[in-house]
């Protein structure tokens, strides 16, 4: 149904006084703001002069009063700011709901919200659970829940709006069609430097997935382009909304490489939440490995693979195989049971302790420690027995202890004595474990083993503070790296989101990812079939690589193929045809190789970017497929040539070249 002149009208007033009410309140909160950090100021001032002349409950006092004051200015603050970044464009829809005993509600939806001096609501904050019915509901029969239970009744109109600068620019009626109007037009801008909210054009299936709170862990299979990394950041921030005492720092993101931290990085600030903490396996394997100057990263892992520098891959398959898991925990049992004291030692003169007292501390009393923490118990119990409860020489204790022990506890050693034993199904040769012990860096496959083994042994380092963990682009972890990951969150709630067809680890590969609900209990299984990145000529292409038939397109056609060149004259040719078209551009070769040839070919036009790249212009690059992951461009060029044909077994990889285009797709196989 049109809008009236009479309705346009009316929402142009109601804008008008909304952008009136904002201005009037961070003026306000301005003016409290000053004030309330003069008053702190002074108080501050004055607890400290007097400070000395307090007892502790004034002190304690002070403390407390100190507590609350900073929360107060903090949340003022905080709110202050979100109030700053929505003064231009207040909301984007707005719902007519009535319930089913007649009260109605008209509810405008923004980023945060904003109530008059009687404390009613003027905008809702997307994350309300009243603002669930935008995403949820056609028009009709609608409900929501609230503290108070479910409620029912009908939605009698959805409007979205566009508003610029403070001007009302675009307004129109409509119901979840998922090809509204609003979507198609975000689908159709060109992609930019940084990930941007899609709190406007949220979808049912991803806003299932956001706004579970029901079960402990969310394992999602999303399809590519179907909104997985935005979903998980608008499910962080629905979760910092939601849950009580629950704060940036409370929430860790796995990212798979730095470029696809910088990526993301405004995400969360434009909806109004502080960026979390956020982490790579790799600095968690860099954080926990002594005994090298450096750790292989995953993507030089990948690397060496398609550039053909693995001499032994079956071993290498080994490394990351499910299979290893239970030989390396029955090698660490055997180990923790027969890694006995052979002697005892004399501290002192006086201070006499026999291997059996040592092994009857170490294989009976302490048995249910990790092997290396039942060491440090039993140096600390003796060093409190000789000394009446003194630990002064809990160290010069732990030393006899291992020197008692006569075995080399080094991880690396221990490592080798695994791949030795009769528990690996798959031994190094002498000349792979010279290397092992002697190299700088230890290679990617080795550290995970390494890092397990040592958690085995040692015990995981348990991370308390988190609460909630984000693991993007889950494929690409092996069970091994999830094990560890469980075991140092033990108390957290995961999110895990991946795709096994863009799997790029030649080594494994997961036939679905409900496969992790072995290991992270209380899961909930979800899907995302719906993709928003590319147009159905892509689409279709994409699809025939991996044989591939329930993919969903929701960009309307463009009807422009997917183009097949063969010669460096035609690469060039489309190459300033797409500049010119197109806001970013990406050449994707299968890689680094290839990516270092094309680049001299194009000059300095394009940027080349690595595996080693943090920061880059997504305008025009050239990048190679496993860096790529995660990104997304206006237009691609998938480059191959005769010394680098993607193979059937890297079908995957080229999918994930294929899949990162969003309006147009260039194939250049070159003879």
């Amino acid at each position: 149904m049109a809008i009236t002149k009479e309705e346009l009208a009316k929402e142009h007033k109601i804008l008008k006084g909304v952008l009136k009410k904002i201005n009037t309140k961070l003026e306000e909160s301005g003016l409290k703001l000053d004030v309330e950090e003069e008053k702190r100021r002074e108080f501050l001032n004055y607890a400290w002069e007097f400070k000395d002349q307090m007892d502790r409950g004034e002190l304690y006092a002070l403390n407390s009063a100190t507590s609350q004051d900073e929360k107060r200015f903090k949340d003022e603050y905080e709110y202050f700011k979100k109030l700053n970044r929505i003064k231009n464009n207040p909301y984007f829809a707005s719902l007519l709901f009535k319930e089913d005993n007649g009260t109605k509600h008209v509810i405008y939806i923004g980023l945060t919200y904003l109530k008059d001096k009687l404390l009613n609501n003027i905008i809702y904050d997307w994350r309300a659970p009243i603002s669930s019915m935008y995403y949820d509901y056609e028009v009709g029969p609608a409900s929501y829940t609230a503290p108070e239970g479910e409620i029912k009744g009908e939605l009698t109109r959805k409007r979205q709006y566009k508003i610029i600068d403070g001007k009302l620019v675009r307004l129109f009626d409509n119901d979840l069609n998922i090809n509204d109007d609003m979507l198609q037009e975000v689908l159709a801008t060109e992609s930019s430097d940084k990930m941007k909210n899609i709190v406007n054009t949220i979808q049912q299936e991803q806003n299932s997935v956001i706004r579970n709170i029901r079960d402990k862990n969310l394992i999602v299979s999303g399809i590519a382009g179907s909104g997985k990394t935005s979903v998980a950041l608008h499910r962080i921030a629905f979760l910092l909304y939601k849950i009580p005492n629950l704060n940036s720092s409370n929430v860790l993101i796995f990212s798979p490489n730095q470029i696809f931290t910088e990526y993301i990085s405004n995400v969360l600030p434009e909806l109004g939440e502080d960026n979390t903490l956020q982490t790579t396996f790799q600095d968690y394997l860099i954080n926990s490995i002594t005994g090298y100057k450096s750790v292989e990263s995953f993507l030089s892992f990948i690397s060496r693979y398609y550039q053909g520098e693995n001499p032994n891959p079956e071993l290498t398959t080994y490394k990351q195989s499910d299979e290893i898991i239970s030989d390396l925990d029955k090698f660490a049992t055997w180990f923790s049971s027969n890694a006995k004291f052979k002697k005892g030692f004399t501290e002192g003169e006086i201070h006499e302790h026999s291997a059996e007292e040592l092994n009857e501390l170490l294989l009976k009393r302490y048995s249910k420690l990790p092997y290396f923490d039942r060491l440090d118990e039993i140096a600390t119990k003796l060093c409190e027995a000789d000394y009446k409860g003194k630990k002064t020489k809990i160290k010069t204790y732990q030393k006899l202890i291992r020197k008692a022990l006569g075995i080399n506890l080094d991880i690396k050693n221990i490592f080798v004595l695994f791949f030795k034993s009769k528990f690996a199904k798959m031994k190094m040769t002498e000349t792979e474990i010279k290397e092992f012990l002697n190299c700088s860096e230890i290679k990617y496959e080795d550290a995970l083993v390494y890092v397990y083994l040592k958690g085995l042994l040692a015990g995981f380092n348990y991370e308390k503070y988190i609460e909630q963990v984000v693991i993007d682009e889950a494929q690409d972890y092996n069970k091994l790296q999830y094990l560890i990951i469980s075991k140092i969150f033990k108390r957290s709630n995961f999110t895990i989101l991946g795709d096994v067809n863009q799997t790029i680890n030649p080594y494994y590969k997961y036939k679905s990812l409900k496969d992790l609900d072995t290991i992270f209990k209380d899961s909930k299984y979800l899907e995302l079939l719906k993709t928003y990145r590319s147009t159905a000529e892509i689409i279709d292409y994409t699809n025939k690589i991996l044989g591939l038939n329930h993919v969903s397109a929701i960009r309307k056609e463009n009807n422009v193929p997917v183009l097949t060149i063969n010669t460096y004259d035609e690469l060039i040719s489309n190459v300033n045809i797409l500049k010119d078209k197109y806001k970013s551009v990406a050449i994707i070769t299968k890689d680094d190789e290839s990516a270092k040839k094309v680049s001299e070919k194009l000059g300095d036009d394009f940027a080349l970017v690595n595996k080693n790249s943090v920061f880059f212009q997504k305008e025009r690059i050239i990048i190679p497929a496993y860096v790529a992951k995660g990104l997304e461009f206006d237009a691609v060029v998938v480059y191959s040539d005769k010394n680098s044909r993607y193979t059937s077994k890297e079908r995957n990889l080229l999918y994930v070249a294929c899949t990162r285009a969003q309006h147009q797709l260039i194939i250049a196989n070159i003879k």
